[in-house]
């Protein structure tokens, strides 16, 4: 451990601060600071073992190479992250420049930016360091941007949705109109040339139409390209101002030197200002076409209520919804929106969840049921105990989950980021090669600077910087709306490749609610074994010990009560032992009973007859270790449980048979009652008897021949979800499993299944169109342009059309809606 201080020259802003995750003691502490003295830069470090922290001198060393190096010595450094609005960006180059902005600046671990949503999220070491995010926003400006923080993280959807947004729309369109109506008077007469009319405008009349277009409606490409030469780098603005400038200028040069001997020399106002006018449309167009992909959050949104009646001093007032805590009861009238999560705790009633879950038909609730924030409250008044607010509530959350994967960058993307930092550059040299050939080789240098133009107007990073994220917005966007909640791009991406889908069963293709079908005691009493069972059960929340406990609540029609059992504990993957009356009883698995040594022959044909019919047979044993005296393991019993599949669980399988996918049902229960719900959903292959611990092993197995996606609900579920290339998780599952999982399905239906791998499919296929097509523009464009086969106001054309192209055919996701299983 470093006990030293830092020199006592060294202010305490001079240092990094990082929280260390995993310290135990001063050993940890020794093996941590002397991670962080090995790397290049640092002069001091202090680290202390009892607040889990270690200052770093001096704050300039990459926090990156930090982390690392603690991560290298078997810790980790807690991370936070800064959401910030990025304006002033165009193309896939500004995010380059953005992003190697962000992560220079000292204390930053990486630093991702997304184009379609205008966003940058920061990963810093944790803390709230208001210097920090100081430095980063000028870091931005200093790249030639403007950075600010949302105005409220909780409420603030991505920057395009922000209450600016219309105003901004506003001011492009007014734009827009003007730079139109001053460009068409210098285009009409252009077009009317092959007709044998001669309506060309005086020199000086063309000037003055194309000046305010060049620099008053262009001078944001001017400000943007200046940033980006200060920064030492290039973007979509810098051509658009190179090419326009070139011809404007060419323009004014040729009416400052008069007529010629031949006529009148040849002047370019028109291809400069109908260049500016067509990026102008570009731009609206793509504003408006970005909007549409956020669509679905924004329905999302929108289901907030403002406003809630509340339950207080025995009378009922209406506050704002953000002013209700946990614990408040909320009274809800017939068809308003249910403003809190919470429980009924009064009346019945339907709830629409329509736009959280995707469900269709109203879901009837009553006291003790869960409702969710947002959904519409049907026929009847209910109370409402309120259990989460604000950033805490459900919807909240999902439209937490569905921003942070709009805003994650698809693997795919890094191709793209690679490109696109290099590709300005490239252009720059290609149109002054343009130039010095034509200009060289040809001796026309008019038609030199008109081909420069015209490839300095025709690349279009623009497009290649949309083609991905606007179509993971829309993939995302339609997805939730379907009640199919993808929490990032790389779970978006992979789901196209998944070959194999593995099930849990219970819970997951079966309602997860078992009833008691049979039980049979050895000696005959099936009550005392029913009775006996149940003593071991009370408390357990298991799906098998609720079907025990309704069944002796059944039997017993409240007349009498289970003896209360004494050590209770649960053997993982095998069942549970307890004491009941002095005998030490074990309730669970054939596994369990042979490890005790009891002897199941007895029962065992029935069982297997059991089993075969798709019942899960559990088993009641005792040990002959209790209180009693008994000196030999005996069986007392068995109980049989059947759990009916979800409805519609078939035809969910069905379904991925035809998308050409193999299912794989891996489950704990034993090899009959596994098989035989296999059988009747019609699934590939089983894994039976497989305990918790090893689920993850069996998806590792199946990896071996594609990708693997698991779907499941429970705790013990998490670690094959992790294991999987994609985790799915049921909604109505454990928390657990669904941190643990890629995709969370919102309703308790198989079907999702096949709908998530559908839209990831589609969604992928959009981004290599979109990428397709945005290469294809510059692939097939730049040559042509530098062969003088495209005339300015072509290639101006072509470049902002990219754009506007790549959108629209990502909004062509939004049709996409999940297949209804009748």
């Amino acid at each position: 451990m470093s006990t030293a201080s830092l020199p006592p020259s060294t202010p305490a802003a001079a240092s990094l601060r990082l929280s260390i995750e995993g310290m135990t003691c001063a050993s940890c502490a020794g093996r941590v600071d002397r991670a962080l003295r090995a790397v290049p830069g640092v002069e001091a470090v202090v680290v202390n073992p009892v607040t889990h922290v270690a200052d770093v001198r001096p704050v300039t060393v990459d926090a990156r190479t930090l982390a690392e190096a603690v991560e290298a010595a078997g810790y980790s450094v807690t991370r936070g992250e800064i959401a910030l609005c990025i304006d002033g960006m165009t193309c896939a180059s500004c995010v380059g420049r953005v992003e190697r902005a962000l992560r220079a600046v000292p204390g930053v671990i990486d630093a991702s930016v997304n184009l379609a949503t205008e966003r940058a999220r920061v990963v810093v070491p944790a803390g709230d360091d208001e210097a920090l995010i100081a430095r980063l926003i000028a870091a931005v400006a200093d790249a030639g941007y403007v950075a600010s923080l949302p105005d409220d993280a909780a409420e603030t959807s991505s920057s395009s949705d922000t209450a600016h947004a219309p105003r901004r729309m506003d001011r492009e369109r007014l734009h827009l109109i003007i730079a139109i109506v001053l460009t068409l008077p210098l285009v009409l007469p252009m077009l009317a040339l092959p007709f044998g009319k001669h309506w060309m405008l005086p020199g000086w009349l063309q000037l003055l139409l194309a000046t305010p277009v060049q620099f008053w409606l262009g001078a944001r490409f001017y400000r943007a390209a200046w940033g980006a030469l200060k920064a030492r780098s290039g973007n979509m603005d810098l051509l658009v101002a190179l090419g326009t400038t070139a011809a404007y200028g060419l323009s004014v040069f040729h009416l400052w030197q008069g007529p010629a001997h031949h006529g009148e020399r040849p002047l370019y106002f028109e291809a400069s200002a109908v260049v500016i006018a067509l990026v102008l449309l570009g731009k609206w167009l793509e504003a408006r076409a970005k909007r549409q992909t956020t669509k679905a959050i924004r329905a999302l949104q929108a289901l907030r209520p403002t406003h809630a009646r509340v339950r207080r001093d025995g009378r009922e007032i209406e506050v704002r919804a953000a002013e209700v805590v946990v614990g408040d009861v909320v009274v809800v009238r017939p068809g308003e929106r249910i403003p809190v999560d919470g429980t009924v705790l009064e009346g019945d009633t339907h709830a629409d969840e329509s736009l959280i879950t995707g469900e269709s038909l109203p879901v009837a609730k009553g006291v003790g049921d869960r409702v969710t924030g947002g959904a519409v409250n049907g026929e009847g008044l209910i109370a409402v105990t309120t259990t989460a607010v604000g950033t805490e509530s459900a919807l909240a959350r999902i439209v937490r989950l569905v921003e942070d994967a709009q805003a994650a960058k698809a693997p795919i993307q890094k191709l793209v980021d690679r490109v696109s930092a290099v590709f300005v550059p490239v252009v720059v040299v290609l149109a002054l090669l343009t130039l010095l050939g034509w200009g060289l080789f040809a001796g026309d240098w008019n038609t030199a600077i008109l081909n420069a133009v015209a490839v300095l107007v025709i690349a279009c990073p623009c497009a290649l910087g949309l083609a991905t994220p606007t179509a993971v917005m829309a993939g995302t966007g339609v997805a939730a709306r379907a009640g199919i909640l993808i929490k990032d791009a790389e779970a978006l991406e992979v789901a196209h490749a998944v070959r194999t889908v593995a099930f849990d069963k219970t819970g997951t293709l079966t309602e997860g609610r078992p009833v008691l079908v049979a039980q049979v005691a050895v000696d005959g009493d099936d009550d005392a074994l029913l009775m006996r069972s149940a003593s071991l059960q009370q408390g357990s929340e298991h799906p098998l010990a609720k079907a025990v406990l309704a069944a002796f609540a059944a039997c017993s029609e409240g007349d009498g009560a289970a003896p209360t059992a004494r050590d209770v504990r649960a053997v993982a993957g095998r069942g549970l032992r307890g004491t009941v009356d002095g005998r030490a009883l074990l309730l669970g698995s054939r596994r369990m009973m042979a490890e005790a040594g009891i002897d199941i022959a007895p029962l065992a044909a029935r069982a297997d007859a059991l089993a075969h019919e798709g019942c899960t047979v559990s088993w009641l044993g005792e040990a002959g270790l209790g209180e009693a005296g008994e000196s030999a393991p005996q069986l007392h019993g068995l109980l049989a449980f059947r759990d009916p599949p979800r409805a519609h669980a078939a035809q969910a399988i069905a379904e991925l048979r035809r998308l050409g996918v193999r299912t794989v049902m891996i489950s704990g229960d034993n090899a009959g009652a596994a098989g035989a719900v296999a059988r009747a959903l019609g699934i590939d292959d089983v894994r039976a008897d497989v305990l918790p611990e090893q689920k993850a092993d069996a998806v590792r197995a199946l990896a071996r021949d594609g990708r693997v996606a698991m779907v499941g609900d429970g705790i013990n579920d998490a670690p094959a979800l992790a294991a999987a290339d994609v985790g799915i998780a049921m909604g109505t599952g454990t928390d657990v499993a669904m941190h643990a999982a890629g995709i969370t399905l919102m309703r308790p239906e198989p079907g999702l299944v096949a709908d998530a791998l559908d839209v990831s499919r589609r969604t992928v296929r959009k981004i290599r169109q979109n990428l397709f097509w945005a290469f294809a523009y510059n692939v097939v464009g730049i040559p042509l342009a530098a062969l003088g086969l495209l005339d300015p106001v072509v290639a101006g054309a072509a470049m902002a059309f990219s754009s506007v192209s790549v959108v629209s055919n990502t909004l062509l996701l939004r049709r996409w809606s999940p297949r209804r299983i009748a």
